[in-house]
């Protein structure tokens, strides 16, 4: 493995913690409904739990109310008794064969508790990038043990790995950041 090699490894793990940070924090509540909340919700279906999008079609009815229409009719009661009984403190409706999501409007004390949780996604995100920055280091430091690679080489690639780093942390802030803009917003 060149240092070439090591960067770039590096840089596709720090935007997959990216990546995985983003769809942590699409789960976190804002005001506004968002069937990305329903996500982590599992049914029973035939004697196995299954996400709730692979049993019924998730969507928006209107910017405050998720809709969820179950695939199979027998399926309506399952679904709306996994959604109420989620953490999520939300309360399903049936109309039918479709159920109706409407969310609550949050409280400013809950509204804290959702940016700090945006927060705590945030900070982890960082621990997992800068833990790839040590790895790396380490990788160039046994390269130069090694002999395949100079301490001037070292130097150099220790510098624009951080650059990496701190470009990567930088987006996690402002992703953050607009998290909490968000879900702040009334």
């Amino acid at each position: 493995m060149t240092i070439a090699d090591i960067k770039k490894n590096t840089e596709t793990k720090m935007g997959q913690s990216i990546e995985a940070l983003k769809h942590n924090l699409s789960r976190v509540r804002t005001g506004r409904a968002n069937p990305a909340l329903l996500d982590a919700i599992h049914v029973e279906y035939y004697g196995s739990m299954v996400p709730l999008s692979q049993v019924a079609n998730v969507s928006l009815m209107d910017a405050r109310t998720i809709s969820v229409q179950p695939w199979e009719k027998n399926m309506s009661a399952k679904v709306e008794k996994a959604i109420r009984e989620s953490d999520l403190g939300l309360n399903p409706a049936s109309l039918g064969d479709l159920i109706r999501v409407p969310m609550p409007p949050m409280s400013e004390e809950r509204r804290k508790e959702m940016t700090k949780l945006a927060r705590n996604e945030g900070e982890n995100s960082k621990i997992a990038v800068r833990n790839l920055r040590r790895d790396a280091n380490e990788g160039v430091k046994k390269l130069v043990k090694e002999k395949e690679a100079s301490e001037d080489d070292q130097k150099r690639s220790e510098a624009e790995i951080q650059k990496i780093t701190d470009k990567h942390i930088a987006e996690i802030d402002a992703l953050v950041a607009a998290k909490e803009q968000d879900i702040m917003a009334v």
